[in-house]
């Protein structure tokens, strides 16, 4: 099976879609791969600095805790967060090609629903809250994630032609 073939009857902007979603589950998977380089080298405190900054928790504002049991715990909240976060984003590339392949309504229900709690519970949790800074990176995923859902809809929904019956 050639992995690079598209399902016969996915049209251009079902490309589009794959292709954005795609993109988006490379971002998300980076994430969760910085997030574990950060708690290899300086957790928790790398963990926080690539993770807050928004206007209500500021990084010079932020206090970083100094004894062992906090740090501990907020080392593995935060990297089990980044961890699911990557997981997400393989979850989003999976998708992606089983889109590609098949052109099937149930992958584009899995990447509207599923993936779309993970992305907006991040956006209105963590960024609209002001813990996270709202800036590109941050703001780039549920962007991604509408247009690759609208696009796929998109390709679902144009009429397909019947099979020919010679």
């Amino acid at each position: 099976m050639n992995l690079l073939k598209a399902h016969p009857l996915l049209g251009v902007t079902g490309k589009i879609g794959v292709w954005l979603l795609l993109y988006w589950g490379v971002l998300h998977i980076w994430v969760g791969a910085e997030g574990v380089n950060q708690y290899l080298r300086d957790a928790p405190r790398g963990l926080w600095e690539m993770l807050i900054g928004g206007s209500v928790v500021t990084r010079q504002a932020f206090q970083h805790a100094t004894d062992p049991v906090t740090l501990f715990a907020h080392s593995q909240l935060l990297i089990n967060f980044c961890l699911d976060v990557g997981g997400y984003g393989v979850l989003g590339v999976l998708l992606a090609a089983w889109y590609w392949h098949t052109r099937s309504a149930m992958a584009f229900v899995l990447t509207l629903i599923v993936i779309g709690i993970g992305d907006l519970a991040f956006l209105f949790a963590m960024v609209v809250s002001g813990v996270i800074e709202p800036n590109l990176p941050t703001i780039s995923g549920p962007i991604v994630w509408f247009f690759a859902c609208g696009f796929i809809f998109a390709d679902l929904m144009r009429a397909t032609p019947e099979p020919s019956r010679a």
